[in-house]
């Protein structure tokens, strides 16, 4: 039996995906691990000797009909989620031994087995994790549950599937909405790709969804869990190993920031997980991210710049002090 955890990402988030592969291959060496990579390697300037030495599967080769359209049509974090059902559904069909395939955001770092997440799938299809199970302080900070109204009660940087018919009509499902509405929209009732898994456990019966703390710990949750020992295997509040650990909204530039995406706590606060993400940084650092950060994505395209209007140039120069005007012609 094959298992696969496949990440999603770009060129400039390598080292991220590199830091995940080395922790599952720690942890988990029975697994296999692919990097989905949303860019093309033939049309980047990328030093070949930070490329990770992970399997990289680059978006135009898995078959995604009508491509140049979504890429046309969203931005780079749009476009990273909405190919992740397309890239679950291509490793079933290339991978026919596999019967777990997990998806990881690249910014994890995974410290135990699977084990848990191979127990829930035993009589499941699809695995989700709560962003939260215990209700937000009631103040102003962010995040909070008014918050997670808009962005999803699942936090879709990680699901776990296993072959089935359901997960094959859940992927068919979850593709046809992604193709064209995968937008961060709130007004319009989307956040990428998570707001449509709100409907995984009803619209499908064998969703497991877990309560086990120390899956998909992050800043979304740090109100209900705590790192209660200061060295490996991490546990959470004395009860429950730290499997894995989300960092996202994290920049290694920005040391003292927990993630940009939250005001609620800062390291001062929550010292418990400072150890984290000090090897975090030093992780990223190590794996290239300085210079990989810098590469642009092959799919999104700049902004064209808009020519000036001529009537503006002569507004700026009508404008200008009489004696700017007389230096402009005398140093003609």
């Amino acid at each position: 039996m094959q298992k696969i955890v496949i990440t999603i990402c770009s060129i400039n988030y390598l080292a991220q995906a590199k830091t995940l592969g080395d922790s599952l291959m720690k942890h988990n060496p029975d697994y296999t691990f692919l990097i989905g990579l949303v860019d093309r390697i033939d049309a980047s300037h990328v030093d070949k000797n930070l490329l990770p030495p992970y399997t990289l599967v680059e978006l135009h080769t898995i078959g995604v009909e009508d491509l140049d359209e979504m890429c046309a049509r969203y931005d780079i974090t749009e476009l990273n989620t909405a190919v992740k059902p397309y890239f679950l559904d291509y490793v079933y069909q290339q991978y026919p031994e596999a019967q777990f395939v997990h998806y990881f955001d690249p910014d994890i770092i995974i410290y135990q087995p699977l084990t848990e997440v191979e127990k829930g799938l035993k009589d499941h299809s699809l695995f989700l994790t709560p962003h939260t199970l215990l209700a937000y302080p009631d103040d102003a900070c962010s995040p909070n549950e008014r918050g997670l109204l808009n962005t999803g009660l699942y936090n879709l940087g990680f699901i776990g599937t296993k072959r089935s018919d359901t997960t094959h009509q859940f992927l068919q499902w979850w593709k046809d909405r992604l193709f064209d509405q995968c937008y961060i929209d709130l007004a319009n009732g989307m956040f990428v790709d998570q707001l449509w898994v709100n409907f995984a456990p009803i619209f499908y019966e064998d969703v497991f969804v877990s309560r086990h703390l120390g899956l998909n710990m992050a800043y979304w949750n740090l109100h209900e869990r705590q790192i209660t020992n200061d060295n490996e295997p991490y546990q959470v509040n004395n009860q429950y190993p730290l499997i894995f650990f989300h960092f996202s909204g994290y920049s290694p530039e920005k040391q003292t920031e927990i993630s940009k995406y939250q005001d609620r706590y800062s390291f001062q606060e929550k010292g418990d997980v400072a150890s984290l993400f000090d090897y975090y940084a030093q992780a990223l650092i190590a794996n290239g991210h300085k210079e990989l950060k810098k590469c642009s994505c092959y799919y999104i395209k700049p902004a064209a710049k808009a020519p000036v209007k001529r009537y503006l140039r002569v507004r700026k120069y009508a404008s200008m002090p009489f004696r700017w005007i007389i230096q402009l012609i005398e140093n003609a």
